[in-house]
This record gives structure tokens, C-alpha cells and sequence, in this order.
């Protein structure tokens, strides 16, 4: 899918490699579907479902969570588009893209944070999804819980034997190569999309339309707090897709042109997303009379469906979905950073296959039965991430308005334009480095020390501090484009 290192004559192989090069232009191969695909493999997953129905408990009614929604998944939509464009222009992935801002070695301190969030999810998906596989197995073979007896390393056997299937399963797809991801994809998130119609289907045949209320809590809210509730609600929105705010560029690389990456996003996001949500909250209101009490997990609901077959489609669509959401959110991403790091021993595929087995040493059982450990990791992490965001944004944007001279991504000759200090952009890493500080400080005070109210205005702030800090320092600094200067074409 990438051009080789030949096509940069004087590329520094400690820069490149097959798939870090830019993508030339007839290579780009990925329609508006294909990004839409993409949306849908992210969105329609069990995290996704209990996501969207989460919104509809915060006690506002169905109109304001629409709106919410709308406005949320609106703001997403024009960010996705900011981050996806100079890598859609230029042909790029996210960790080179950094590059820009943060020096051609610098960019590997951004690869590594993005990396190591992406590998603790994958692990994490994964074991989801081998739940799901365990369902099936004893559904056929109810001797197999024999298995469950026996435990290593806190899980039992049948979930061992699951989980490493399911490992299995989904690296015999990813290293096929991107291609092949995205032909998978193109399948994932129509595939869930026909289930869950079903599955609203029969909810409303079982329950009646009288059940369904598009607001799921009891809560009354005052005036005041549901324009606090709303806003929580936006914030949730943009914060849910913070991971692929930072490398949607892996993805917008193969785009045929900017219009395509922009289409493919309205249809995937604010579309695709306020329809899912829609069927997810029929779904859950009308589990509540179907079944006696609200059920949020799809699975869930699938299994108490009398009938085997009903049980089989629900839960091997579910897996796919997982595994859809585990391409687009949490391969790609370690896959090319790891190849990053080591441009000329390891490529994309190498990168995945050692993302996967960190995936495995990670024991993410261990880890989601701690659920204050993830609101920790998750709170932190996400913390880290949006300076990055933020500074690359400001920093295309605002300091190099839109120009990018290609091939000095790739070399590590000192009048390079991203050697800046030795490779590293100094005035970039302190400016992650104090934003970071401020946002994962917010988050700590929040979700840890509770010396904060709840909110969700970590992200926000982080991009926001990253932004502004890199923006004064590089114009300090004398670093930013003359006024004046033509965006790139």
C-alpha cells in the first residue's frame, strides 16, 4: 500500500520504512464508504452500545440528549477533519505526522504514549470478545465448564483457551496488511448494523412501541443542572473518541482525496452515530419490560433470546464487532508506532504481531476487574493525549500554516526543518509536558482525590493548554510561518 524508501532519494532509514513513506496518490485507494465503514466498526461495539445508552441516564429528556448528541458528535466531526487532512494531503501516519511538531525524534515520546494506550485496549477488547466465544462454547458444549475449575494467572481455562483464540483469530487478519483490514471493516459494521434492526425488531414485537422512552432515567434535573447535563454530555461525546483524535491520520492516509476522508466522516459520525444511538436506546428501554429490568449489554440480551440460533448470530456479531472496534482503534495505531520506533527491522506488520503479544503479558483480565484502575488509566491517558492533539493541531494550523516539506519528515540532516534541537522540538515537549501536567493534574483531582466535582472537562483542557502553551512558545520563539503565507495545496 506505501511507496518504498527509494522514493525519497536521501531518506534516513532510521526515518522510513515501506509503510511509514507517504502513500502516493494512485495508492490511495479508501472511498467514502470505507471511512464510513470505519465509523461503524468504531461505534458498533458493546463499549459503543453501553456508551450511547449511558447518555440517556443522565436525566435529561430524549430531546436534550439528541441535541446533546448532535452538538457532541458535530464537534468531533469538524476535529476528525482537522487531524485527518495533512495526513490524507501528504499520505502520512500519525507518528510521522508528529514529526511537525515535535522533531523527527521527538515524535517517538508521542508514538509511544499513543502505543501504550492502544496495546492495553486491545488486550482489554480482546478478552471482551473471548467472553463472548466462552458463551458460544458452553452453549454447544456445556462439559467445557469443567474448565472453569481450574485458574492461571487469574483466569480460568476456558477463558484462556478463548482468549488466546480469539488473539489468534484476530492477528491472522491484521497481518494481512491494511488492505485486507479494510475489507474487513467494509463487512464489520453492516454486519452488526443488520443484527441490531433484528434485535429492535423483535424488542418492539415483544414489548410494544409504548414501552420505548427516549430518556431511560428517573432523575428529575432542574433548569441548571440539565444544562450542566447536557454539557457533560457533549463533553462525553468528543472524550469517547479521543484515542482516534490523535491517530485518525493512519486511517485518512488512504483516503482518495480530502472531499472523500469529509463525507466518509459526516456519514460515519454524526449520522451513522445519532441512528445507533436511536436503536440502542429502543433496545435497552424495551429490555426493561421485555425482561423485568433495564439491560445494557447487548450480549446480554441476546442470550436470553429463546432460541439457540438467535443466541449463535447475536454473539459471533458481537465478536466481530469487537473485532472491528479493535482494528480501528487499538491495532493500527501500536502497529505503526512500534514500527516507528525501529523503521528498519520492524514494519507495520512486525509492529502489530509485538503490539499483540504485549497485549497478552498485559493480563487485561486483571486489569478490567479493577474498575478504579481503568477510570485511573483512562482518566490519565486521555489527559495525555489531547496536548498532543492539541499541539498538532495549532501547530499545522497556526505556527506551519498547512505547509509541510515532505521529505525533511525523513531526515536527520541538522538543516532539516523538523530537526529543530537534535531531532527533538524542545519547545514542543515542554509544551506537552506542562499541558499534560495541567490536564492529568484535573483528572487526578477529579477521579482519584474527588477534591473536584465529576466533570469531564479533562480533554478539553488539555487540548486547549497544549494549544495555547505551544502556540506563545513557538511564536516566543521566533519559530511560526510569515504572515501571510499560502496554505499548501
Amino acid at each position: 500500500m506505501s511507496a518504498t524508501s527509494s522514493s525519497l532519494p536521501g531518506a534516513d532509514p532510521r526515518l522510513i520504512n515501506e509503510d511509514l513513506a507517504p502513500v502516493p496518490s494512485d495508492q490511495r485507494t479508501w472511498s467514502s464508504y470505507s471511512v464510513f465503514a470505519m465509523w461503524m466498526s468504531d461505534v458498533h461495539s458493546v463499549g459503543g452500545y453501553t456508551f450511547a445508552a449511558s447518555l440517556f441516564l443522565l436525566g435529561l429528556s430524549g430531546w436534550q440528549v439528541l441535541l446533546a448528541l448532535v452538538i457532541g458528535i458535530g464537534i468531533v466531526n469538524v476535529l476528525m477533519n482537522w487531524i485527518g487532512k495533512p495526513s490524507q494531503q501528504h499520505g502520512i501516519p500519525f507518528p510521522v505526522m508528529a514529526r511537525v511538531s515535535c522533531g523527527v525524534m521527538g515524535a517517538n515520546l508521542a508514538a509511544v504514549v499513543r502505543g501504550v494506550v492502544g496495546i492495553v485496549w486491545y488486550g482489554v477488547q480482546t478478552y471482551f470478545a473471548s467472553k463472548a466465544v466462552a458463551t458460544l462454547v458452553l452453549v454447544f458444549f456445556p462439559a467445557a465448564a469443567s474448565l472453569q475449575a481450574t485458574s492461571v494467572l487469574r483466569l480460568d481455562l476456558l477463558g484462556w483457551s478463548c482468549f488466546l483464540f480469539m488473539w489468534f483469530f484476530q492477528l491472522m487478519i491484521f497481518q494481512r496488511g491494511m488492505e485486507t483490514i479494510r475489507k474487513f471493516i467494509d463487512f464489520c459494521g453492516p454486519a452488526v448494523y443488520l443484527v441490531m434492526f433484528l434485535l429492535m425488531g423483535w424488542i418492539l414485537y415483544k414489548a410494544g412501541w409504548d414501552a420505548i422512552d427516549l430518556s431511560l432515567s428517573d432523575k428529575v434535573l432542574t433548569p441548571a443542572q440539565s444544562i450542566v447535563a447536557m454539557g457533560s454530555a457533549v463533553l462525553l461525546v468528543v472524550s469517547y473518541f479521543a484515542a482516534l483524535l490523535l491517530n485518525f491520520g493512519d486511517f485518512s492516509r488512504f483516503a482518495k482525496s480530502e472531499k472523500a476522508m469529509r463525507r466518509g466522516n459526516f456519514l460515519g459520525l454524526p449520522l451513522n452515530f445519532i441512528l445507533f444511538a436511536i436503536i440502542v436506546v429502543v433496545v435497552t428501554a424495551g429490555s426493561a419490560k421485555v425482561f423485568g429490568h433495564m439491560i445494557m449489554d447487548p450480549v446480554e440480551i441476546v442470550s436470553k433470546i429463546d432460541n439457540k440460533w438467535a443466541v449463535v448470530l447475536g454473539s459471533v456479531t458481537f465478536v466481530i464487532a469487537t473485532m472491528g472496534i479493535n482494528i480501528v482503534a487499538n491495532f493500527v495505531s501500536p502497529a505503526y508506532d512500534i514500527a516507528n520506533l525501529f523503521p528498519k527491522h520492524v514494519d507495520f506488520k512486525k509492529g502489530g504481531l509485538i503490539a499483540s503479544i504485549l497485549a497478552v503479558v498485559v493480563c487485561p483480565w486483571i486489569f478490567v476487574d479493577s474498575p478504579q484502575a481503568i477510570t485511573v488509566f483512562v482518566s490519565v491517558f486521555g489527559a495525555v493525549l489531547a496536548p498532543l492533539f492539541g499541539v498538532m493541531v495549532a501547530d499545522y494550523y497556526l505556527v506551519k500554516r498547512q505547509q509541510i516539506k515532505t521529505a525533511d519528515l525523513y531526515t536527520m540532516a541538522p538543516t532539516g526543518r523538523y530537526h529543530y534541537d537534535g531531532g527533538w522540538n524542545r519547545l514542543g515537549l515542554l509544551s506537552l509536558a506542562v499541558s499534560g501536567a495541567i490536564a492529568v493534574g484535573w483528572e487526578l483531582a477529579t477521579q482519584l482525590f474527588k477534591v473536584l466535582p465529576e466533570n469531564n472537562f479533562g480533554w478539553v483542557i488539555g487540548a486547549v493548554a497544549g494549544a495555547a502553551i505551544y502556540l506563545v512558545a513557538m511564536r516566543l520563539a521566533g519559530r511560526t510561518a510569515p504572515a501571510g503565507t499560502p496554505a499548501a495545496a
